[in-house]
């Protein structure tokens, strides 16, 4: 025997009936710190940083985005 259920609600009524915390506020403050380090310019201090926490590779992986970025410049 095979049973479908078919619910038509919100991710936001979904993350409530699931009890799962909400981050909203959360998101809106990294958000913003993104945009405001974007108003001011982005240097590769920061690009390392973020590259940093996402990169899956690690320092290799940061190195990768490095190069990657220094390429993007164009030519010195």
């Amino acid at each position: 025997m095979k049973i479908n259920v078919e619910v038509d609600c919100t991710p936001e009524e979904a993350r409530r009936f699931m009890g799962l915390p909400d981050f909203s506020p959360v998101h809106e403050k990294y958000i913003g710190n993104i945009l405001e380090s974007m108003d001011n310019g982005i240097n590769p201090e920061f690009m390392e940083n973020l590259f940093k926490n996402w990169a899956p590779m690690g320092e290799a992986g940061v190195k990768m985005w490095r190069q990657m970025m220094e390429n993007m410049g164009g030519p010195k």
